[in-house]
């Protein structure tokens, strides 16, 4: 039955739908408004869900079939405490783990650096060896599960060791399923974790590519982030934009290495914000999926429909959160993943309350999920293939979304592709330029942020128990990790010719990789060999 048919069927009979108390909706083809659409450059034909250009939606039944995944971020202090906040999650319904690495594992430190001390364990969890690997996912079945790591600069590191834990389980590569982010462009925008020079970082990237599309065909092996590009606070179609913009950078150097368009597109994955502006944010995923399935058609001759189509993760604005009346969050949380599930994602976050004060404490995180599972159990919205079908409002947003994120690639192209404009300081600059921008109306109160310049309390005493890192843990992490080093591991040879073939430059590295991390090398060890060989980048001063 082709896919018009089926979404046809289950659309208007209800004997077919798997939710008994579905309504049937109303087919509406795209409706518009001369005045207000006339370029339908984009829009002209949107089609059904499930159809090319995929605005509707990448499947033909919606929710209806299998709803979005609820993967809610996690990680703090050791393995060991993060495994019970998972162990946790699971157990409340949860179906995805997505991992958060502390600061030093981000930036490649292994916990006993004094660069890393006072940040072990603080904003993740600290992840120094195979042995914290194995504490991490203890008694998580790994060809059961889907894990999420939001890690760029190390993400070769830390795909590896999670490999090698599979290898190690005697699980099959290919049954494991998740995601790497592996986005080290944004890094170099908008977050500032980055290690290596571009064009060494973009290696990195694609031996991920290269090594998962022979071995681990169900990982994702990027994740091209918007989320972090707005929250350095870029307006919604520069998140847009830009993040477009970094997807084809990555398909470009996975060319250049060898590999086709339509090898590597089925497992690149998409990860926006969700900020206030409802129907912006509406409009922006089904701009999304319409420019993608443009560029990879048009651009890259893509001929799988796989390949064309945008898959994305949504997490909630952590930006648009307030320490102020920190219960107003569950309201902004609430609107922002409704956004986002009208929007049609395939996996979401929602930020916990306290997200503003600290970690997220259990308490908090339990209400987060509790947000979604009504959402999708109790709204009624999953049993509508596609509500929004048909709004003048929403469509006119859409085309005029996709027309200003193009004029923003445009300028890119013009400045030589996004490497240049990223080293160049450009982009960087336009999102500061909105940022500013941003906070300057919220100062004059042109935009009014409750709680914070309207509807302000004198006893903000509103008190969460947010979650606190015990006492210690960064010491007794150094600790463990040092006694690691003190072993007799029998690395140089393996270390040398890791070096070898790093120096060359040929190579996949990440069999490399393995092999050290099997004879308990740690992640501070591997990426230090890298940086002697390739150097540290160091950003150009922005006049």
């Amino acid at each position: 039955m082709s896919d018009k048919k089926r979404w046809r069927e289950e659309t208007l009979n209800p004997s077919l739908n798997k939710n008994e108390n579905s309504h049937n909706e109303i087919d509406s083809d795209f409706v518009n408004s001369e005045e207000d659409l006339k370029d339908k450059k984009y829009l002209e034909n949107i089609g059904f869900p499930g159809e090319v250009p995929y605005a509707r939606g990448l499947h033909a039944t919606g929710y209806r079939g299998r709803l979005w995944t609820m993967r809610q971020y996690a990680g703090f202090g050791s393995a060991e405490e993060s495994n019970k906040r998972f162990r946790y999650l699971i157990s409340q319904g949860n179906r995805g783990l997505s991992v958060a690495f502390d600061l030093p594992t981000q930036m490649g430190y292994d916990s006993d650096n004094p660069i890393a001390r006072g940040e072990v364990g603080k904003v993740g969890v600290a992840i120094d060896s195979i042995k914290d690997m194995e504490k991490l996912f203890e008694e998580l079945p790994l060809d059961d599960i889907s894990t999420s790591m939001t890690i760029n600069a190390p993400a070769a590191m830390l795909s590896s060791l999670y490999f090698l834990l599979a290898k190690r389980r005697k699980t099959d590569l290919k049954s494991i399923r998740g995601t790497v982010q592996n986005d080290i462009l944004k890094e170099y925008i908008a977050r500032g974790t980055y290690i290596y020079p571009p064009d060494k970082s973009l290696k990195l990237a694609t031996d991920i590519f290269e090594y998962c599309s022979k071995n681990v065909p169900g990982w994702n092996t990027i994740s091209v982030s918007g989320y972090h590009i707005r929250e350095a606070g870029s307006t919604a179609v520069q998140e847009l934009a830009f993040t477009l913009a970094n997807g084809i950078t990555y398909v470009e150097a996975a060319i250049a290495r060898g590999l086709s368009a339509d090898s590597v597109a089925p497992r690149i994955a998409f990860f926006f914000n969700a900020h206030n502006d409802f129907l912006v944010e509406i409009a922006k995923f089904r701009a999304a999926r319409i420019m993608w399935a443009n560029i990879m058609r048009n651009k890259f001759g893509v001929q799988k429909e796989e390949s064309a189509r945008l898959r994305f993760h949504t997490q909630t604005g952590g930006s648009t959160l307030t320490a102020q009346q920190p219960y107003n969050n569950v309201i902004r949380t609430t609107i922002q993943a409704l956004s986002a599930v009208l929007g049609g994602t395939q996996s979401l976050h929602t930020n916990s309350l306290d997200e503003a004060l600290g970690l997220p404490s259990e308490k908090a995180a339990r209400l987060a999920l509790r947000t979604q599972q009504i959402i999708a159990h109790e709204s009624g919205i999953v049993n509508t293939v596609d509500p929004l079908a048909g709004s003048w409002t929403i469509e006119k947003m859409t085309l005029d979304m996709c027309k200003e994120a193009e004029e923003i690639i445009e300028k890119i192209d013009e400045r030589g592709g996004m490497l240049k404009a990223i080293e160049s300081g450009w982009v960087q600059q336009q999102i500061a330029d909105a940022s500013y921008e941003y906070q300057r109306k919220v100062e004059k109160d042109d935009l009014i942020v409750v709680g914070i310049n309207k509807f302000t309390e004198s006893n903000e005493n509103e008190e969460e128990d947010f979650t606190k890192i015990e006492d210690g843990m960064g010491e007794k992490q150094s600790e463990d990790v040092s006694k690691i080093k003190k072993m007799d591991r029998n690395l140089k040879e393996i270390m040398n010719e890791f070096e070898k073939v790093a120096k060359e430059g040929e190579e996949n590295l990440i069999p490399y990789m393995m092999k050290a991390f099997d004879n308990d090398a740690t992640l501070g060890e591997v990426c230090d060999l890298l940086r002697s060989v390739w150097g540290e980048y160091r950003p150009k001063e922005i006049i």
